[in-house]
């Protein structure tokens, strides 16, 4: 089959310049020249949804709007490429394709060079793997992916482009072992927990490049070296926002699984203002998503009881806590809490201790995996 052409050079020139905006500097020459030659419209469905700017989706159509698809397919976002709609319309993007910054971010933290043996995981519409593929040549690359439906049309994808990395249909947690050892590990997808197989299939001197993920936030990309004695350590990079491995997604929900009837939830109050860790603060989410682990929260401001609430919640569905706003003041919040933890009085002992080391930002902090569990430092210092 004949590969597929190359991106208008307008096109591709364009999403150069944009992405060295985005960098800070030019793009690196050999994947400035990955993208000059990697067609990434080949890479996308005639339909892909674009976030309305009111936490939903909106679809953009090739074959209604194909200007603006094709406007859409080189700009500088995150496309989502697969919606789930659940019955009560709330939508729930199980694809996507990343924004070619955070992809040449993540390419530059690797350090890739002529020879390496890469595992990609979660291939995705393959255009990861196709840049991989122009940079290292197909047979470097392995590249694996959860769902069968995606991983087929992702060999689609490349074969069409003229490339044939190795795609495999399976768990990403696992690796793949057959093709092992290899000189770095990229995920596209975002981890809670740094799989072992990951860091038993790498070969000395290698590198591990993942998203990050806690149950309060998706934020952040951790670059770690594996050492001899089977643990990794390195440090994270603020960019990097993608969907969790599907095997690491609690199926939790407050509604469902939390809220009952003939519940009496303890009541106090608290000075800490809720928007000082999940409001816009990256860094603060950062910070309490890593330090007070599997409890996510949700803003709600349809209520009666409330101005403003932000509900807290656990992963294991036994506790709960809510914060509100009286819509007045900010000076305290009336709080309740249920369940054997007390997840705000949690949120609030994670909050000082960030605050009393001087509320460092994500990219001091780093992380120490060994076949005991994760540690979490500060600047190499031990501190957490």
């Amino acid at each position: 089959m004949k590969p597929a052409s190359a991106p208008a050079h307008s096109e591709a020139e364009r999403l150069i310049a944009d992405l060295a905006e985005q960098l800070g500097h030019p793009v690196p020459t050999e994947w400035a020249e990955a993208l000059r030659h990697v067609p990434r419209h080949h890479f996308l469905p005639d339909r892909i949804w674009l976030r309305d700017g009111n936490g939903g989706y909106t679809p953009c159509d090739r074959a209604t709007d194909p200007a603006g698809w094709r406007e859409v397919a080189y700009s500088d976002a995150p496309l989502v490429t697969q919606l789930a709609i659940e019955d009560d319309g709330f939508q729930q993007p199980t694809s996507s394709a990343s924004a070619p910054s955070t992809v040449i971010r993540m390419l530059e933290q690797a350090q890739i060079t002529d020879g390496q043996q890469v595992l990609e995981i979660g291939t995705g519409s393959g255009y990861h793997a196709a840049l991989l593929s122009h940079r290292l040549g197909s047979v470097h690359v392995t590249s694996i992916e959860v769902d069968d439906t995606i991983a087929q049309q992702a060999r689609v994808n490349l074969k069409t482009t003229g490339h044939a990395p190795t795609v495999i249909t399976g768990e990403g947690a696992h690796g793949h072992p057959a093709g092992a050892p290899y000189d770095r590990i990229i995920a596209t997808c975002s981890v809670r927990a740094v799989p072992p197989a990951w860091i038993q299939q790498t070969a000395p001197g290698a590198r591990i490049v993942t998203p990050w993920s806690t149950a309060w936030t998706t934020y952040g990309t951790i670059t770690l070296t594996p050492d001899a004695d089977g643990t990794a350590s390195g440090q994270f990079a603020p960019y990097g926002s993608y969907m969790v491995m599907r095997g690491q997604r609690p199926d939790v929900e407050l509604e469902r699984d939390l809220l009952r009837d003939g519940q009496t939830p303890e009541t106090s109050t608290s000075t800490l203002s809720p928007w000082n860790v999940a409001g816009h603060d990256l860094d603060a989410h950062f910070a309490i998503g890593i330090r007070v682990p599997d409890i996510w929260h949700s803003w709600d401001t349809d209520t009666s009881e409330a101005h403003t609430r932000l509900w807290v919640a656990d992963d294991h569905a036994t506790s709960w806590a809510a914060i509100h706003y009286d819509g007045r003041q900010t000076d305290t919040f009336h709080v309740a809490q249920h369940g054997p933890r007390r997840l705000w009085d949690e949120v609030e002992v994670a909050y000082q201790q960030w605050t009393e080391v001087g509320r460092p930002g994500i990219e001091r902090h780093g992380l120490t995996v060994s076949p005991n569990g994760q540690h979490l430092w500060i600047d190499q210092s031990g501190a957490t």
